[in-house]
């Protein structure tokens, strides 16, 4: 019995430290999406230009596109912008902005200086789109396939090695 008393506290210290020792080793980047492999939410912001109207589930009807959640005072969205700017102009994908909680006067001077990678922009004012979403924070980017079904999500900014070994064969797999 004696033993046991000994013996417990370091036990129960070995569990906590696999605990930490696996939590550590996990990339909080790969968060599992229920969303991946249903319909896109139904939503429908008003537009953040002039020219975009509303933006709804119906903007990407029938097309594969990338759903870009961002706003101008996103650090990591700044990060992301550029590649984003050259997928606008090799036309590698549709991309569909949604602005995250932002003052529209902002956004839209961010899209100025930095340039506007997007076919249309829906102003997602209160957040309750990205709630709908599953959005965690942004950047957050979905692909969604031509029957509006998400299929990949990529939490934080997208960089040159997620495009080129994730997103891009995707994109290309599901617009044959």
């Amino acid at each position: 019995m004696r033993r046991l008393i000994y013996i417990l506290p370091l036990l129960v210290l070995a569990v906590v430290a696999a605990f930490f020792f696996v939590g550590f080793n996990r990339d909080p980047k790969l968060v599992p999406s229920p969303m991946i492999g249903k319909p896109s939410p139904a939503f429908s912001v008003a537009g953040l230009r002039g020219n975009d109207g509303t933006v709804s589930n119906a903007t990407f009807e029938g097309k594969v596109t990338l759903v870009n959640f961002f706003a101008s005072w996103c650090v990591p969205c700044r990060v992301e912008h550029p590649l984003l700017m050259e997928l606008s102009r090799t036309k590698a994908v549709t991309i569909v902005g949604v602005n995250y909680k932002d003052k529209p006067e902002d956004a839209q001077t961010w899209l100025r200086q930095l340039g506007d990678p997007y076919g249309v922009i829906g102003a997602d004012r209160d957040g309750r789109a990205a709630i709908d979403w599953g959005v965690y924070g942004v950047p957050e980017s979905y692909i969604i396939d031509k029957a509006g079904v998400i299929r990949y999500k990529q939490v934080g900014p997208i960089t040159e090695d997620v495009w080129r070994t994730e997103m891009a064969p995707l994109i290309k797999e599901l617009s044959k």
